[in-house]
């Protein structure tokens, strides 16, 4: 089994390139539902660059995490929610042995969905982007806020704030009714219930195992028929409340009115920012090297963030 997978070549159509993970198409299973194979990479993106060092291991920890998560998801029926994987078994895929090795762990076999294009932000803290925003115009994506909000400090309930999702290049957030114009209300009510609901459950979860989630993405597809056509069944895609969608902070060192310590990608978000100041990088393509002790202090906080959730 190789130390990385930075990149796949598997003898399967429909191969696509995401910026961190690879994606095929597979035969229908034998219900005849429509699949599709989702390979976690170790690839890193940061600024909506893809860094040119791997992590090594990185695709089998997200993957892992996201499954606990999926798992936990399917334990609680009052969210009203189901998920898109179908299998996480290497022996599904219709390759070599060899190849088959090179997937364990980093895989989700998954139902076929047409993608809606909206991110589906939920916020129970002030941060990143939406710090940004507040600081600016004492909104986020329009939805007013208390003033005198400090830098992290918890909102009084959580917000949900929609953005763009950009094949190439960055998000960019958006308010509640330009989702709905892209998409449609009743569809857009749903995810926001779906996304605050399940924001505040895996909070408290996560709260009580001593991580903040201060705020986390999801995606969503509809289900597609037999004829490859959008139904109106609709389910949780892609990760789900791993460290590269979520912002995860320890409890125990938690203070507002400043950056937080993290276990998420800010590690190296902070490594990217120095050379940003000294004028060494743009925030452009093609991304720098990263020094090997920002990968493995990153993969170490990954690792405890999973191991904190689910040990």
């Amino acid at each position: 089994m190789s130390d990385f997978v930075y990149r796949t070549d598997l003898p399967l159509p429909g191969r696509r390139q995401g910026k961190v993970r690879d994606l095929y198409e597979l035969p229908p299973d034998p219900a005849g539902r429509s699949r599709l194979l989702i390979i976690a990479t170790d690839r890193l993106s940061a600024y909506d660059v893809v860094m040119p060092t791997p992590f090594p291991g990185k695709g089998r920890l997200l993957t892992a995490i996201s499954m606990k998560w999926f798992r936990w998801i399917e334990s609680r029926p009052a969210l009203g929610l189901k998920h898109h994987v179908l299998s996480t078994d290497p022996a599904d895929v219709p390759v070599t042995p060899g190849q088959q090795t090179s997937l364990v762990g980093r895989i989700m076999i998954g139902r076929h969905t047409k993608v809606v294009p909206i991110e589906c932000v939920a916020r129970g803290y002030i941060a990143g982007s939406g710090w940004k925003e507040y600081q600016k115009t004492g909104m986020v994506c329009g939805i007013p806020l208390s003033k005198g909000l400090r830098q992290c400090d918890r909102l009084h309930e959580p917000i949900f704030t929609p953005a763009t999702k950009a094949e190439v290049g960055h998000d960019e957030n958006i308010t509640f009714e330009q989702a709905c114009g892209i998409v449609g209300e009743r569809l857009m009510s749903r995810l926001r219930k779906w996304t605050l609901d399940l924001y505040a459950a895996a909070h408290d979860y996560a709260y009580r195992r001593g991580i903040i989630i201060a705020d986390t993405k999801f995606e969503f597809g509809h289900v597609l028929d037999g004829g490859g056509r959008p139904t109106d069944e609709v389910l949780l895609i892609d990760e789900a409340l791993t460290p590269d969608s979520s912002r995860f902070w320890p409890l125990d060192r938690y203070e507002p009115g400043r950056d937080q310590e993290s276990f998420d990608k800010q590690y190296v978000r902070n490594h990217l920012e120095t050379l940003v100041s000294a004028g060494r990088w743009d925030k452009t393509p093609p991304g720098p090297e990263i020094p090997q002790d920002i990968v493995k202090n990153t993969i170490a906080k990954y690792q405890e963030a999973h191991d904190r959730l689910f040990a």
